[in-house]
C-alpha cells in the first residue's frame, strides 16, 4: 500500500512537473494550465471594460474556477514538493518550494482572492494582485529554448549587467550635479537643487528625451550633447553584453567539440551480474525488442559470436546492436565523452549549458552506470548519454 500510494504521488509529480511529451497526461495538464492561466487573464481585462458589466456573474464564475484550479494545483506542488528536492527533508522540501520565485507566485496567483473574507475593507487593493497571474505563463515558457536561453543569459551575465547598470547610475547622479552648476541660476524652478536633475538625466542618458526639462545655457547645453553621446554608449554596453551572451550560449556546445568527443551510438554495452536473471538462460530463452539484438559476447579475453544456444554467464560482456535505429529521424542518442578542459567538467546536470529538448538519460563513470538527476555533477572522464527529443 505505502509504495503504490509513493508510486501514484510521483507520478503527480510528473504530471504537474516536467512536460514530457510522449506521457498525455502531462502534455494535457500543461494545456490545461495554459488554458486557465489565459482564462483568468482574460476575465481579469474583461472585468475593467463597462461593456461588459452584463457578464459579470460568468466573469465572477470563471474567476472562481480558475481561483479553485490554481489552489489544487499549489496543495500538489507542496505536496509533492520532496521530489522537487530529493536531498531535503520533507518540510523542508515544502518550505523550499514555498518561499521560492516560483512558490510565492504560485502563492500569489490565488491568495488575494481569499482575502477579502478576512479583510472586507480591502478588498480593491487586493485586486490588483490578480496581475501576478501573467507571471505564471513564464512558468510554461521557461520549458522552452526560446526562453530558458534568455534566462540562462541573464543568469550567466548578470555581474556585467549589474556592473553596467551602475556605470549608468554614477554618470546619472554626476551629470545632474553639473546641469545642477550650470542651469540653476538660469532656471531655479526647474533646477533647485541638487538632484533635481535626476530626471533630464534619466531622460537624456537611456535616450528618451521627453523635453519636459532642458538647459537653456550655452554650457548646459554643450553639457548635453556630452551626455546624449555617453547616454548612446551606456545604453549600447548592456545591449552588447546580453548579444553577446546569446551568441556565446547558441555556439557554447560548438566549441565543446574541441574538448569532448561526440560521436553516434551504434552499440550499447553491459556486464552481467551474478543476481541478473538472465544469468543461466540460453539466448534463445531471452525476451528481447524485435529491433535489437546482442552482437557479440566478451567473456574474459575471448570475443563469442553470439548463437542460439549460447549460455549466458555471470561476468559476461554484451554489445547489443539496434537494427534501423538510426534511420528514425524522430530519435537522437548520442555519446559525449567529458575531457579534461570540458567546461562542464564541476557543474551539476541542471546547470551544463544544453537544449531544453535534450536528456541526458545514463552516466558512465569507469565501470559504473549513474542514472543522473539535476543534481548530479559531471567529472573528467564521464560518458554522457543523451537522448534528443523530436
Amino acid at each position: 500500500m505505502q509504495n503504490t500510494k509513493r508510486l501514484s504521488k510521483r507520478k503527480i509529480f510528473d504530471i504537474i512537473q516536467i512536460g514530457n511529451v510522449g506521457d498525455w497526461p502531462s502534455r494535457l495538464f500543461d494545456i490545461l494550465l495554459t488554458v486557465v492561466i489565459v482564462a483568468s487573464l482574460a476575465a481579469t481585462i474583461m472585468s475593467t471594460y463597462g461593456e461588459f458589466s452584463k457578464y459579470e456573474n460568468v466573469l465572477e464564475t470563471v474567476e472562481l474556477v480558475c481561483v479553485i484550479l490554481f489552489t489544487v494545483e499549489y496543495i500538489l506542488r507542496v505536496w509533492t514538493s520532496d521530489y522537487l528536492y530529493p536531498t531535503k527533508t520533507r518540510g523542508r522540501a515544502a518550505l523550499a518550494f514555498i518561499f521560492s520565485v516560483t512558490g510565492l507566485v504560485d502563492l500569489l496567483t490565488f491568495f488575494p482572492y481569499y482575502l477579502p473574507i478576512f479583510f472586507p475593507a480591502g478588498a480593491v487593493a487586493f485586486r490588483m494582485f490578480r496581475v501576478i497571474r501573467i507571471f505564471r505563463l513564464f512558468s510554461i515558457n521557461s520549458r522552452y529554448d526560446a526562453f530558458s536561453v534568455i534566462l540562462d543569459v541573464l543568469n550567466e551575465k548578470k555581474k556585467q549587467i549589474f556592473s553596467s547598470v551602475i556605470m549608468v547610475l554614477i554618470l546619472m547622479i554626476a551629470s545632474s550635479l553639473c546641469m545642477y552648476s550650470l542651469e540653476h541660476e538660469a532656471q531655479p524652478d526647474m533646477f533647485k537643487n541638487a538632484f533635481s536633475g535626476i530626471w533630464w538625466s534619466a531622460s537624456t542618458l537611456l535616450t528618451i528625451g521627453y523635453g519636459d526639462i532642458y538647459p537653456i545655457t550655452v554650457g548646459g547645453k554643450i553639457m548635453a550633447i556630452v551626455i546624449s553621446f555617453l547616454g548612446v554608449g551606456m545604453v549600447a554596453i548592456p545591449t552588447g553584453i546580453i548579444s553577446a551572451g546569446f551568441v556565446e550560449s547558441y555556439s557554447k556546445l560548438n566549441r565543446i567539440a574541441f574538448v569532448q568527443e561526440d560521436r553516434a551510438l551504434r552499440f550499447l554495452t553491459g556486464t552481467l551480474e551474478i543476481s541478473h536473471p538472465w544469468c543461466g538462460k540460453k539466448l534463445t530463452d531471452i525476451v528481447m525488442p524485435p529491433q535489437m539484438m546482442i552482437a557479440a559476447i566478451i567473456r574474459d579475453e575471448d570475443e563469442i559470436v553470439p548463437k542460439g544456444e549460447t549460455v549466458l554467464k555471470s561476468g559476461d560482456r554484451l554489445v547489443f546492436g539496434a537494427k534501423k535505429f538510426y534511420e528514425e529521424d524522430r530519435i537522437k542518442l548520442n555519446s559525449v565523452k567529458i575531457k579534461e578542459r570540458n567546461s562542464w567538467v564541476g557543474l551539476p546536470l541542471k546547470k551544463i549549458p544544453i537544449s531544453r529538448q535534450s536528456l541526458v538519460v545514463l552516466i558512465r563513470r569507469g565501470s559504473a552506470n549513474i542514472i543522473p538527476d539535476g543534481d548530479t555533477v559531471i567529472k573528467n572522464g564521464d560518458e554522457l548519454l543523451v537522448y534528443e527529443k523530436d
